[in-house]
C-alpha cells in the first residue's frame, strides 16, 4: 500500500484538482454499512425487537442516513436525532442531543470523556453502540466494499489534467484499504481523511498548494460534501443516491467542461436535482 499520498508531504502537479468522497460516493459501501451495522446495532443496543417496531426504527434510521438530507450526517448526531424520534420527553436523551449539537468533537473518545465526567446511561449506550458497529463494518467481506461502476473510467478520463484527491470523513486505514483493493489507490495523488480534519478543512489546505478556487470541482453524494465545497468557494458535482452509476458516467463530459469554464450551468442544474432527490424531511 503506498503511504506517501498524504496531505503533509503532497505538491501540486496539475492545473486542475478533482476532490472525491469516498463512502457513498466513490464506493459502495455506505448502504451495506447502515443496512448490515448502523441499524441493526442501533435496534440491538436499545433492545428494539422483531416485529413492526423494529421494522419502523431500521427504515427511520435509513431514511435519517441514506434518503433525507441529513444524508452523511454524523453517526452521533444521527443517533441523537433517532432517539429524540423515538424517545421525545426523555431528559437524558436531550443531553445526548444537546451534546451532539454542541460539541467540538463527536467521537467515541470525546464520548469517554463524557462518561467519566459523570454523563447519562445513554452515553454509555451510544458508545457500545459505536464499538459494536465498528466490529460490525470490520466483519464485512471484501466483495461486499466495492466501487460504484463508472469510477475507473471518470479518473481515467481527468488524470491529464486533474490531480485527484480523496476527500473522506472516515478512517484513513478504512479508506486506503478499500481504495487500493479497488484498484483506485493508484490513481489517487492524495488522501486526506478523518485523522487529516474536517472535509472543509481538507479542501481549505488542498488550496493552499496552489490550486485556484475556479479549478477545484468536489465530487460528493451528501449535502455535508457540498458545504465543504461552498465553505472553500469551489465547485460541486453530487453523485445521485440511487443514481450512482448514472452520475460517474456523466462525469468525464462534465469535466471536459470544467475545463473549458463551461460547466456552471450544467452544475447549477444538476445541484437542484440533487436537493430534489433527497427528501427534506
Amino acid at each position: 500500500m503506498c503511504v506517501t499520498k498524504t496531505l503533509l508531504v503532497y505538491e501540486k502537479r496539475k492545473p486542475f484538482l478533482l476532490c472525491v468522497d469516498s463512502d457513498g460516493c466513490a464506493m459502495d459501501t455506505m448502504n451495506i454499512k447502515h443496512f448490515r451495522c448502523f441499524g441493526p446495532c442501533f435496534a440491538d443496543e436499545w433492545g428494539i425487537e422483531g416485529g413492526r417496531a423494529r421494522e419502523r426504527a431500521l427504515r427511520r434510521w435509513n431514511e435519517i442516513n441514506l434518503y433525507e438530507r441529513t444524508r452523511g450526517i454524523n453517526r452521533f448526531k444521527a443517533l441523537a436525532l433517532i432517539l429524540t424520534e423515538l424517545y421525545p420527553d426523555n431528559d437524558d436523551i436531550a443531553a445526548f442531543l444537546k451534546w451532539a449539537n454542541e460539541a467540538k468533537e463527536l467521537s467515541e473518545r470525546a464520548l469517554e470523556r463524557e462518561i467519566a465526567g459523570g454523563a447519562s446511561a445513554v452515553f454509555e449506550k451510544a458508545l457500545n453502540w459505536s464499538r459494536a458497529v465498528n466490529k460490525c463494518i470490520g466483519e464485512l467481506s471484501e466483495d461486499e466494499k466495492q466501487a460504484f461502476s463508472g469510477v475507473k473510467e471518470a479518473f481515467e478520463a481527468a488524470k491529464a489534467q486533474f490531480d485527484i484527491a480523496v476527500v473522506s470523513s472516515a478512517n484513513f486505514d478504512a479508506v486506503a484499504e478499500e481504495w487500493e483493493r479497488s484498484h483506485l489507490l493508484e490513481d489517487v495523488d492524495v488522501l486526506t481523511t478523518q485523522r487529516d480534519g474536517s472535509k472543509a478543512h481538507c479542501i481549505s489546505e488542498l488550496l493552499k498548494k496552489g490550486y485556484a478556487k475556479e479549478r477545484v470541482l468536489m465530487v460528493g453524494d451528501a449535502p455535508g460534501d457540498l458545504a465543504a465545497a461552498e465553505e472553500n468557494g469551489v465547485s460541486f458535482y453530487p453523485v445521485l443516491v440511487r443514481l450512482e452509476k448514472e452520475s460517474w458516467a456523466r462525469l468525464p463530459a462534465l469535466l471536459q467542461k470544467f475545463v473549458k469554464g463551461e460547466a456552471a450551468e450544467e452544475l447549477f442544474a444538476l445541484r437542484q436535482r440533487f436537493f430534489d432527490n433527497l427528501r427534506a424531511d
